[in-house]
């Protein structure tokens, strides 16, 4: 008996890998192929300037623009698991399947770090709640993917007491999410683990076949990283790497005045959003990593920021336009 349940174990750890390993990089780069998939941040009015759309209206735009599928906000305005009854969910997921769109992933909103120095609120526990609603509303909606991230760094709490709380809120999120048959892809975006060696090392500590990685350059790029460093960066994330969000920067100076010294003081750099193609990120070679690793997920793309040109409807559908345009080469 002990035997056969060992095998039983050995056989469900097995499947349970095959499940949660269907899009990881080949290292064919025959197989990688660009498909594309629109943020709905990037239509959800967060930045200053920035146009609204409700999320049948940002779904029927992304129809318009070309793109092959979407990727939702699972909070408000959007798509909050709140909001969303049984009847609702059936609504949406219906005109996802009409428009001919595939629901890539939900974009989850996570910082495990949040509260670290207030032991007595169990934010962890909140927030791997939290997570397994979005994975509910995902399974329901008909994706297997969320994005999550990991955690600011707050001061006068020790470094690894909150790692810690990272891991172990990626852990719990985790297995919610592997219930229903959700793999979570943490995005290098918050301070906690954003280096592509240390978030190598948090996925490796964290171990479970259905958390992933969401990798883009925007993070490497600001961090003083070369285009090759960030193709090895891709190359050392190959087993992990399961989706990515491309969105395109520029650096724009800042100084202060100092009266005593009539001088002005140069201050940290100001990132403003600009076309895909005029900007500080190099997406030539990051592209051409993902197409070295065989990878097989989609290319999302947001308008994250204050855009040149403004926010209006006409220039966030030029913008997503010249996405499409410069990925097709690929």
């Amino acid at each position: 008996m002990r035997r056969f349940c060992f095998i039983l174990t050995i056989v469900f750890l097995f499947c349970s890998q095959q499940a949660f390993s269907q899009k990881v990089p080949t290292g064919n780069p025959r197989d990688f192929k660009v498909k594309t998939c629109l943020h709905s941040v990037s239509y959800a009015g967060v930045w200053r300037g920035q146009a609204k759309l409700s999320v049948d209206e940002f779904l029927d735009k992304a129809k318009e623009l070309g793109f092959d599928g979407v990727m939702l906000v699972a909070k408000r305005p959007h798509v909050s698991p709140l909001d969303y009854d049984a009847t609702a969910r059936k609504a949406l997921r219906r005109k996802i399947e009409n428009l001919g769109l595939e629901l890539v992933c939900m974009a989850g909103y996570t910082d495990f770090t949040a509260g670290a120095d207030k032991a007595g609120i169990p934010n962890v526990e909140i927030q791997a709640a939290y997570v397994g609603e979005v994975a509910k509303l995902a399974k329901d909606l008909g994706t297997d993917m969320v994005r999550v991230f990991t955690g600011y760094e707050r001061p006068g709490v020790p470094f690894d007491k909150q790692y810690a709380l990272v891991v172990e809120g990626l852990k719990l999120a985790g297995k919610r999410a592997a219930e229903h048959g959700v793999t979570l892809a943490v995005q290098n975006h918050h301070d906690i683990a954003s280096h592509h060696e240390m978030m190598y090392w948090l996925l490796k500590e964290v171990n479970l076949p259905n958390v992933k990685a969401a990798f883009d350059p925007w993070t490497p790029t600001l961090q003083g990283l070369s285009p090759e460093q960030i193709r090895q960066a891709v190359l050392k994330m190959k087993p992990f790497i399961v989706h990515t969000t491309a969105a395109q920067y520029v650096r724009q100076p800042r100084f202060h005045y100092e009266h005593n010294f009539t001088n002005f003081i140069e201050d940290e750099t100001l990132i403003r959003a600009v076309l895909i193609d005029q900007g500080i990120i190099d997406y030539k070679t990051f592209i051409n990593a993902l197409k070295e690793i065989g990878y097989q997920g989609y290319i999302a793309y947001e308008m994250c920021e204050v855009l040149d040109g403004g926010g209006d409807i006409e220039n966030l559908d030029k913008t997503a336009k010249k996405f499409l345009e410069y990925v097709k080469d690929f």
